[in-house]
């Protein structure tokens, strides 16, 4: 049985600046809910990589948390 690739790794950024490394099911909502935070209208999503199962993109987003991207709670 295939593994359903439906989750996408993402960073959210105003200009060139990361402020926020995650991952999600529905990449528009996430957009639209990042630019309802205060200063950040004006920021957009960039997908990184093509979609991904939720386990792979879990190990990313812990990988990118070790790194010390800005990642959620």
């Amino acid at each position: 049985m295939p593994t359903s690739r439906t989750t996408y790794k993402y960073h959210f950024k105003l200009g060139n600046k990361i402020v926020h490394t995650g991952i999600t099911g529905d990449i528009d909502r996430r957009a639209a809910e990042h630019q309802q935070e205060p200063g950040w209208e004006k920021g957009h999503i960039f997908q990184v990589g093509n979609r991904t199962t939720r386990a792979a993109a879990l190990e990313w987003e812990n990988e990118q948390r070790k790194k010390g991207k800005p990642t959620g709670p």
